[in-house]
């Protein structure tokens, strides 16, 4: 159900909630929140090279082939930056 403004019920408690958080902890969750929006509002279809890294990624982990814990700390490294 939305409420006044198209917002449904559900975001409106996410919403609220949200505004107790310290100000890093929000900036963190609009991100997420502005990262989707730029998803647009059609169904993601993965292209043929990220479906490949995907395949890989499972038979690496079938093998049981995980990364370090320093290798997964550069790894979001770069990604935050």
């Amino acid at each position: 159900m939305c409420s006044i403004g198209g917002m449904t019920d559900l975001m409106e408690k996410a919403l609220a909630a949200v505004r107790s958080w310290p100000a890093e902890q929000q900036n963190e969750a609009a991100g997420v929140l502005l990262a989707l929006d730029q998803l647009g509002s059609t169904a993601y279809a993965a292209s043929t090279g990220e479906l490949l890294a995907i395949d890989e990624g499972l038979a690496q982990a079938a093998r049981g082939e995980f990364a370090t814990e320093a290798e997964f700390k550069r790894a979001f490294a770069r990604l935050r930056k």
